[in-house]
């Protein structure tokens, strides 16, 4: 998927600095951004309670302004402004939960309520998934149909119902073709 017009007017907006450009950057990605935090933190068994979920959100936030935008200035336009920060937003998180990994363990050693019991997170990147580059090359070896489901499932954070309606399937249909994508992809990362 490419750079939409959409984001590629919001984008010169926010480097350009125009008054509300950045309300409307927070505006269209801030759901992403919180999906894919939740959605790393489950994947590596990492419990969040809802205020580390925003504080790590704001960290990704962070590091799209951090020195004048230049996260987004380093942006080349390869896939679209939502599969870009997906991955900005997935490398910020797996940072820290495994900066938060040796605080949970000394907590958990305590005993502590309000700490539950999942294993310490993996902070070593998944291999295959190092740069924007290889996620697409990633995406292609996918058919259509399977990667326009990932697409909008993982990267633009779409429910399973939006999904339905959008790529006209049937709504049971759609976590069969994550799995097999899911799959696929993985047995593609080993070639």
């Amino acid at each position: 998927m490419a750079l939409t017009p959409r984001d590629r007017d919001l984008l010169r907006r926010c480097l350009h600095h125009e008054p509300g450009s950045w309300n409307d950057f927070v505006d269209r990605f801030l759901g992403l951004v919180y999906h894919v935090v939740r959605h790393t933190a489950d994947l590596r068994s990492f419990t969040l309670k809802a205020e580390d979920t925003e504080d790590i959100a704001a960290q990704v936030l962070l590091q799209v302004v951090d020195n004048d935008y230049a996260a987004l200035r380093q942006f080349r336009g390869n896939s679209s402004l939502a599969t870009y920060l997906t991955v900005i937003a997935r490398r910020t998180c797996v940072s820290e939960l495994a900066r938060r990994a040796p605080i949970r363990e000394q907590v958990k050693g305590n005993n502590h309520p309000l700490i539950e019991e999942p294993e310490a997170p993996d902070s070593s990147p998944s291999k295959g998934l190092e740069t924007m580059d290889e996620v697409v090359q990633l995406l292609k070896k996918l058919p259509e149909k399977d990667r326009s489901v990932v697409k909008l499932y993982f990267l633009e954070g779409r429910s399973y119902e939006e999904i339905s309606k959008e790529l006209t399937i049937p709504v049971n249909s759609i976590g069969p073709i994550l799995s097999r994508a899911r799959r696929k992809m993985q047995g593609s990362e080993e070639e």
